[in-house]
């Protein structure tokens, strides 16, 4: 007799072998354990510099955050939760999961960063213009042209020595 599981939303032992893979066994809890690590990383340096962590309140935000994992990324909460919804969807392995993706990325942007960046131009506009030059919105990598100025100053000033 066959088994059932009884609800699209049963655990994962009952949607059979072939989904779970060894390789997706050890990359699912990557995207989970990354994520999850950005995301706390970013409230924990909002609250160690005793600001909001309210993202539908940026202009009660009361310090220009720089340090920490904001020096890789300007939204690491966003980035955290971006990580986490890419688990999910090597979890269901399903093609909708995956378009859910980029949808989340173009929403956050549009409805939550945007709003956000404008408050924090119009509280801290010099810091944020620096901030903005220098890190980049999602991927946390440094932009190329902060990073090779940074990199020729380096070099102009042990040259200097």
């Amino acid at each position: 007799m066959r088994s059932t599981c009884g609800s699209r939303f049963s655990p994962p032992s009952c949607l059979g072998n072939e989904q779970y893979s060894p390789t997706r066994i050890c990359v699912e809890p990557v995207f989970y354990t990354g994520g999850s690590a950005i995301l706390q990383a970013g409230v924990l340096t909002f609250r160690r510099m005793k600001t909001t962590v309210n993202p539908l309140t940026p202009e009660a935000t009361t310090t220009m955050v720089t340090s920490g994992i904001y020096r890789f990324t300007r939204n690491p909460m966003y980035l955290g939760f971006l990580l986490i919804l890419a688990g999910w969807a090597i979890a269901l392995s399903h093609l909708l999961a995956f378009v859910i993706l980029p949808l989340f990325v173009w929403y956050m942007n549009r409805f939550q960063i945007l709003p956000e960046e404008r408050a924090l131009a119009s509280k801290f506009p010099e810091a944020f213009t620096a901030h903005k030059r220098s890190v980049r919105r999602w991927l946390g990598l440094l932009n190329s042209q902060a990073s090779c100025k940074r990199s020729r100053l380096k070099k102009e000033s042990s040259l200097n020595l």
